[in-house]
């Protein structure tokens, strides 16, 4: 049975009136209860006493709503949105709420990648800035990915970057195919240069390996080094199945992913304003949203130098990124699940959070099939928020549908999980936990 500090005259508080009319979102949980295990969780009990111990927690002025890993599912995200009491949908316009006009939502990172639709998770995302909302773009490693793989095909070819295109590409080919209907134009398919000249500019030079191997040396360890020559033959045969199936040629996937340059990072292109606007990290208070995770380096940064200068020096490494950056600490932000291969996070870095005010990490890209996690990693209290949103990946992980749910955050100090895939709304208020 529900508490009774989650009613008021038999409604429940801090879950926002939802503007359902199609009623698609008949099965989301509309009562609440306490986070399962978090007060019973000795490691969660012990972050609890570390926060208080370094200032306690501060929260936000006004809501926030936490929303991660859309992955070119814009139902998913307009859903979840829907569902966090943030919009209100009139046919195909989105209008903002009472609710929502206050509130700032943040993205978490990975809007592109497995679909349906990356443009159509784009426009969602251009029509919310366009109705007023106050939205933060996080990046994710899959986001990163195009970055890195349209980046490796322009300019001179040179052995740390000229595999990137075969090594993250194959996982863009949607994107690309929709790049390729909806941009590129009969004239830029006449300027293409003939078949096997575009696919000799997707893919490596035969002798790649080794002067990969000669050069790589000043960035990269030894034993990434040997994985990355020794993955590149199954990368092969993966992209040309994928590129094979995605029915286009190399010429127009040349054609396209040269396209995503203009839209993507020219300055009037299309969805300029996509990465312009995004940051990697976003501190609200005591809590720090980004889509991976941490190590050492980055928490001593944000102590010493804030969240603004590690978001400029994302920003400025990403433009031209290599290997070196993919696998440092700045894209470790995007990349990390806390593996012996990434970058580490000890007791010094997390006592550098807790320094800094920071008690707490907010993030995606660790899907859940039952809403939202909190845990401890490494020492520090995580909020896992991506709850499985996109239908490709719901199909594959055998859940029904689109999928729906956001992290609130009020003011109060009082956190909410939402989500379809789980039979209440979790509750999660820390300051009064003892």
């Amino acid at each position: 049975m529900e508490h009774a500090l989650y009613h008021q005259h038999g409604e429940p508080q801090l879950l926002p009136p939802i503007f359902d009319t199609d009623a698609q979102l008949a099965d989301l949980p509309r009562k609440l209860r306490p986070w399962p295990d978090a007060a019973t969780q000795p490691q969660i009990t012990a972050c609890l006493a570390r926060a208080r111990e370094y200032g306690g927690w501060r929260w936000p002025d006004r809501p926030i709503i936490f929303v991660s890993d859309p992955h070119a599912d814009a139902e998913g995200l307009l859903l979840s949105l829907c569902a966090a009491g943030v919009i209100r949908r009139e046919g195909c316009q989105i209008a903002l709420t009472g609710f929502g006009r206050k509130a700032r939502i943040i993205l978490g990172g990975d809007s592109l990648d497995k679909g349906p639709s990356n443009l159509a998770l784009l426009d969602a995302l251009g029509a919310l800035g366009e109705a007023g909302a106050d939205l933060h773009i996080l990046a994710g490693n899959h986001d990163l990915r195009m970055r890195m793989a349209v980046a490796a095909l322009r300019g001179p070819r040179n052995p740390m970057t000229e595999h990137l295109f075969l090594r993250m590409g194959r996982k863009i080919l949607p994107a690309l195919h929709e790049v390729l209907q909806r941009f590129v134009t009969a004239d830029d398919l006449a300027a293409m240069p003939d078949e096997a000249t575009c696919r000799a500019r997707l893919l490596p030079g035969a002798d790649w390996p080794t002067r990969f191997a000669a050069v790589a040396q000043a960035e990269l360890r030894p034993q990434v080094i040997a994985t990355e020559i020794a993955k590149l033959e199954e990368k092969q045969r993966k992209f040309d199945h994928e590129s094979h199936r995605s029915g286009m040629t190399s010429r127009e996937i040349l054609a396209a992913a040269l396209k995503c340059h203009t839209i993507f990072f020219e300055p009037e292109g299309a969805y300029a304003w996509f990465y312009e606007r995004m940051d990697v990290v976003a501190r609200v208070g005591s809590l720090l949203f980004v889509h991976a995770g941490l190590c050492d380096s980055m928490c001593e940064m944000l102590q010493q130098a804030g969240v603004a200068s590690v978001n400029a020096r994302y920003r400025d490494e990403a433009e031209n990124a290599s290997l070196g950056f993919y696998f440092g600490p700045l894209a470790n932000l995007v990349r990390t699940k806390y593996r012996r291969s990434d970058c580490e996070l000890t007791g010094q870095g997390v006592t550098a959070l807790h320094r800094a005010g920071i008690h707490m990490v907010v993030q995606g890209h660790v899907n859940n099939h039952q809403g939202q996690r909190l845990l401890v990693k490494c020492g520090l209290l995580h909020l896992e928020g991506d709850v499985t949103l996109d239908r490709s990946s719901r199909r594959l992980e055998g859940l029904d549908g689109v999928g729906a749910g956001a992290t609130l955050i009020f003011p109060s100090g009082d956190v909410v999980g939402l989500s379809r895939d789980y039979p209440w709304a979790k509750h999660f208020a820390p300051d009064r936990m003892t």
